[in-house]
């Protein structure tokens, strides 16, 4: 018969560290929010709120002194060390493992579809804008989150893309159908450019590198006065539908798609139809990215972003692999960019700033790196959220940063993790526990 286990010692609450605890949350709160909730601008003179820091920092204090309280008792100890792990960020499955879930992608799609027909004009173009950031970060992802390159000007190539519609269709007469492919290849390209002299690049380095670029593309935008209009922008031509317009009245002799069909004119059309092309092509996309992430592309993309030494050592072009990758996720902004200036029907430079950088970049981390699902999730979350905090319009960067800083504590690897299948081994071949044959 075998001894006993004993049981695990749990350790006395201790009020005076969590008191500790909660002293010093409050002084940091004190300093890092009391200017920013303490002192409104009122004209050309400050008014101070001093009732408004008191109840952050007593919010604060009670918060942290509940946590630190359930941290030290057996169930708060279990979810500490649950967040100290240190696996891999990436989740291997059973070789024969299959997904529940399978349902879901045709549900969206049918959810998808039936959709625009309850909607309204409002809830459609937020929804346009989330799937443009669904795009955005589709793109990042294979960047940072598949080949673990820090690309901080990622707007550039988004800018291109718009810029591509707004200037070709004024300088040369392109249409959206057309500016499609071509604004694309053009953000590829600039995505290729970009990519050289960063070859040998690491880190903080090719962030600021990468940083600089965006900041470039914006300023050329922002001063070439005679070529882009400079802050005044550029407007940008409706879509059409095999040469049919939306408008209520057709430009340079063509024909309304009402009146062509015979219905009554719906202002909302415009929205329809780019949603409809939209969600065709982030479908497109979606398909793409899963293939090229199984395929030895893929898996190169990976190497590179685990151990560069290793990739290089094991025969794998490193400068191909990083110049397919920042190529093919400038391309996804490309798309990305024109679907935005048909949306707005109107682009100027203020709309291509580093905060937009940021914002893809955290949809990425906030979505999990390297996973499609998250990054799907995260776009939708954090384009959103901005118009559910509409009545707290002077915190809404503040809110962000809070939310980052706690998914960084409480989901550090994103809200879904990347996910592999297994390999089967191969038949004949003997395995044994620790992976040897």
């Amino acid at each position: 018969m075998s001894a006993p286990v004993a049981a695990p010692v749990v350790k006395p609450v201790e009020i005076k560290k969590s008191l500790i605890d909660a002293v010093v949350a409050g002084l940091l709160a004190l300093i890092v929010f009391g200017p920013i909730v303490g002192i409104v601008l009122d004209g050309y003179s400050f008014n101070l709120q001093p009732t408004r820091v008191a109840w952050l920092v007593a919010v604060v204090m009670v918060g942290r002194f509940l946590i630190s309280l359930f941290l030290q008792t057996p169930k708060g100890i279990r979810v500490s060390q649950s967040f100290e792990s240190s696996d891999s960020g990436v989740h291997v499955l059973k070789p024969d493992h299959k997904s529940r879930l399978y349902w879901i992608i045709p549900l969206l799609i049918v959810i998808a579809i039936v959709f625009p027909i309850f909607a309204n004009k409002y809830i459609l173009t937020v929804v346009i804008l989330g799937l443009i950031y669904v795009l955005l970060g589709l793109g990042l992802n294979i960047v940072v989150g598949l080949a673990g390159l820090l690309d901080l000007g990622y707007v550039a190539f988004y800018a291109i893309g718009a810029y591509g519609l707004a200037l070709g269709y004024q300088y040369l007469g392109l249409g959206f159908w057309s500016a499609l492919p071509l604004a694309a290849i053009a953000a590829a390209l600039a995505g290729c450019i970009l990519g050289f002299p960063v070859l040998r690049m690491h880190g903080d380095y090719l962030a600021i590198v990468t940083l600089g670029f965006g900041e470039i593309i914006r300023l050329v935008l922002n001063n070439w006065l005679s070529f882009t209009g400079g802050p005044n922008g550029v407007p940008v031509p409706s879509p059409t539908f095999f040469g049919l317009e939306f408008g209520r009245r057709a430009k340079d002799g063509g024909i309304p798609i009402h009146e062509y069909f015979g219905f009554d004119y719906n202002p909302d059309l415009k929205f329809l139809f780019i949603y409809t092309v939209l969600f065709l092509v982030v479908l497109a996309v979606l398909f793409i990215k899963h293939r090229l992430t199984r395929m030895p592309i893929g898996r190169a993309w990976e190497a590179l972003r685990e151990d560069e030494i290793a990739c290089r050592s094991m025969g794998l072009n490193h400068v191909l692999v990083k110049l397919s990758a920042f190529t093919i996720g400038a391309s996804t902004a490309g798309l990305a960019g024109v679907f935005f200036a048909s949306y707005q029907g109107f682009v100027n430079p203020t709309s291509f700033t580093f905060f937009e950088s940021a914002l893809i970049l955290a949809i990425v981390v906030l979505g999990g790196m390297g996973s499609t699902v998250g990054v799907v999730i995260a776009a939708f979350v954090l384009t959103v959220a901005p118009e559910l905090l509409r009545s707290f319009s002077e915190y809404r960067v503040l809110l962000f940063g809070i939310l980052m800083v706690l998914m960084m504590i409480w989901r550090p690897r994103g809200l879904i993790r990347i996910s592999r299948t297994g390999v089967k081994p191969r038949k004949g071949a003997l395995v044994t526990e620790g992976g040897a044959r």
